[in-house]
């Protein structure tokens, strides 16, 4: 592996404002097949308790690396990223039927929040994967309730029944649409869902919020995400890090989505998808209410390509907020620079783990306080006196010091 790039400067802090919201609130249409987009959310270290279990350390990797059965195997037109080398030993064919990828995520694609989550303790994302998330904490369930509030300031929330999986599709695309119509016309919109084929895979993610620039002659959209906070403190240079690591990923997405063309048949292939199905007459009909003449998932994804032609790529600065949990005082704001060496490079380490060309990594040794608050510390091989495989995360952070 090449040496990372040296990390840029620490963010500056510059406190944001915005303008007043329009009193016009667009409808977005959604779903609970939405929340999966945010589900891995829960895969961050928790207080819960961790649940009993027999199996050995021995029987942990074993579950890990197993051969999946001949009926997970993809069929020869899944599109799936792992079917590519077909030709290649039997060695590395084994490695792509044991991937994680393939195991969990392989008809749904990897989320940021997989990514993020890998960054903050692979062997803890590994065990998440093999024995369920853990129970959402109090501080989990303030966080996830200031979101919905943050939206529906903006956005009214539509419940719509779904038939079948290009009806979802549908949803996730026509949600897009109307959150850029908003962005552009109002200046503000939250909780834009974004999908990209990046890195060879298929990522999706849910972006907190974006704002246009007050001045007229800057087109590119600031995209913000807010974390809220127990106590009136600022968290540590990890957290800050994988917050960065999160909005870099939306960037990834939304510079990939406007600059490129949306591989449309690798989409409709991997996620099983047939273009020219009718949808729902309750989804035909919202799509019309929303300005989209639409009765195919094939019709939309032309509204939804031509929407992403016309937009420019996102702002390089990023900027992170934190609130306090309590009354939602603003802590403080983060103004970073986007890295696109730094987040590709880790992005490219992660999908290492997710594909199965390497063992999970634990946590480095100065950051294992995150040990203290892992519902699997007890089952994790870290805990022993002596662990001479334990390897430290390869890349530097953007952030030279906590802050």
């Amino acid at each position: 592996m090449t040496e990372p790039p040296p990390p840029p400067p620490t963010p500056s802090l510059s406190p944001q404002t915005h303008k007043n919201k329009s009193p016009e609130i667009p409808i977005e249409i959604v779903s609970d097949e939405e929340m999966a987009l945010i589900e891995a959310a829960l895969a961050a270290a928790g207080s819960s308790q961790l649940r009993k279990n027999a199996r050995s350390i021995q029987s942990i990797t074993f579950l890990a690396k197993r051969r999946l059965s001949t009926g997970e195997q993809p069929s020869s037109a899944g599109g799936d990223i792992e079917d590519a080398g077909g030709g290649c030993g039997s060695r590395k064919r084994s490695r792509v039927f044991e991937s994680l990828l393939h195991r969990f995520r392989r008809k749904r694609g990897l989320s940021v929040t997989d990514i993020t989550s890998t960054e903050w303790c692979e062997k803890q994302m590994e065990y998440y994967l093999l024995f369920g998330r853990p129970e959402v904490s109090k501080a989990m369930k303030a966080g996830i309730a200031r979101h919905t509030v943050l939206e529906e300031e903006v956005v009214k929330r539509v419940e719509v029944r779904l038939k079948t999986v290009e009806d979802v599709w549908a949803l996730k695309l026509m949600n897009f649409m109307a959150g850029v119509n908003q962005l552009l016309f109002e200046g503000l919109t939250r909780e834009l869902p974004l999908i990209g084929f990046v890195e060879g895979v298929w990522m999706v993610g849910v972006v907190d919020e974006i704002r246009m620039p007050a001045i007229e002659t800057e087109r590119s959209p600031t995209l913000v995400e807010t974390k809220t906070r127990v106590q009136a403190t600022l968290p540590g240079e990890p957290q800050q890090r994988n917050a960065m690591l999160q909005l870099m990923c939306y960037k990834y997405l939304w510079d990939n989505l406007v600059a490129n063309e949306f591989p449309s048949r690798k989409f409709l292939d991997f996620f099983s998808l047939n273009p020219h199905s009718n949808l729902s007459e309750e989804i035909i009909a919202h799509s019309c209410k929303s300005g989209f003449a639409a009765e195919t998932l094939d019709d939309l994804m032309r509204y939804f390509q031509n929407t992403c032609s016309m937009l420019p790529p996102a702002h390089d600065q990023l900027l992170l907020r934190y609130e306090l949990q309590e009354d939602h005082s603003l802590l403080h704001e983060f103004d970073f620079t986007y890295d696109p060496d730094w987040v590709k490079g880790q992005t490219q380490c992660t999908l290492e783990f997710w594909r199965g060309e390497r063992e999970a990594r634990y946590t480095a040794e100065e950051e294992r306080w995150k040990c203290k608050y892992c519902q699997f510390a007890s089952a994790c091989p870290t805990n022993a006196d002596s662990n001479p495989s334990i390897i430290k995360p390869p890349l530097s952070s953007p952030l030279s010091s906590p802050k």
